[in-house]
Parts: C-alpha cells; sequence; structure tokens
C-alpha cells in the first residue's frame, strides 16, 4: 500500500493513496458564504464543482500557508455502495510517500468525537505519522450539503 505524506504544523500525516485522484496545486476557489471555516470553496475540475476543505483549519484552526508544497489532494470520498463524490483536501508540505513495507500502523488505543477522522499512528526516523481517515472527513450533514450531486 502506497501512502502519500503531507504535513500540517510540526505534525505528520499519511492518505492512503487508493483515495487519491490527482494532486493539484493550490488555486484560487470560489468561496461559499456562510459555509463553516473549514471549507476553503469549490474547485472546478473537469467540468465538475469539487467542494474543498482546509484540513489545516479543520484540525488546528488556521487555514493553510500559501507554500509551493500547499496542494490540493482530490481523493474519492465513500457515498452510498457503489458511489463515491470527488473531494478535495487542501494540505501543507505534499513532499513524500510512503508504502506499507516501510511502516507499520498500530492504533492509537484513543478516539476522540471531534476528530474521528485520525486513525492508527506509526512511527519512522522523523517521529510519528498519522494516518488519516478518509471517510470519516464529514460528518452527516456536513456530507448531505456538500456532496448532494450525484456520484460517479
Amino acid at each position: 500500500m502506497l501512502y502519500i505524506l503531507f504535513s500540517i504544523g510540526n505534525d505528520r500525516y499519511a492518505l492512503d493513496s487508493s483515495y487519491v485522484v490527482e494532486i493539484v496545486p493550490r488555486v484560487e476557489l470560489w468561496q461559499v458564504p456562510k459555509s463553516p471555516a473549514h471549507v476553503a470553496g469549490v474547485l472546478r475540475y473537469r467540468g465538475q464543482l469539487v467542494p474543498v476543505l482546509d484540513l489545516c483549519w479543520l484540525m488546528y484552526g488556521q487555514p493553510c500557508s500559501a507554500r509551493l508544497s500547499t496542494r490540493i489532494v482530490l481523493v474519492r470520498y465513500p457515498g452510498e455502495p457503489g458511489l463515491s463524490h470527488l473531494l478535495g483536501l487542501m494540505v501543507e508540505r505534499v513532499t513524500d510517500t510512503l508504502t506499507a513495507d516501510e511502516v507499520t500502523f498500530v492504533p492509537t488505543g484513543m478516539t476522540t468525537e471531534e476528530a474521528p477522522y485520525l486513525g492508527d499512528i506509526a512511527t519512522d526516523a522523523h517521529g510519528m505519522i498519522h494516518r488519516l481517515r478518509v471517510e470519516a472527513l464529514l460528518p452527516a450533514p456536513m456530507r448531505v450539503a456538500l456532496l448532494s450531486q450525484s456520484g460517479e
């Protein structure tokens, strides 16, 4: 299994590449009035409107920095059985990959209702890596509001 590595602040995260459709540069997004602060906006991707979450804002309460390594990771967000929706994840310092042979993710023994998207943890020579659970990023009401288009 291949993981995409990114950082938010001093913390590192891994995203299972099987969810990833494409990684695109940070671009200007259309704003969504009255949306939660962590909804960065909407991206037009190959004729489709895709909601984009700012993971820096979601996790730490501040927007992603405008860095050359800040990217929008387009993922397939699982929907009804057999359907998926495109969702953009704005993240900082997308600079590396990791294979399952290089690390072993283990349960943390702790969960939090405020961050159900945080999965198991692995360690390597550079410290801890938290695995991101894509399927748990959106609470039910937001899932309905942001992904009301038909799935793929």
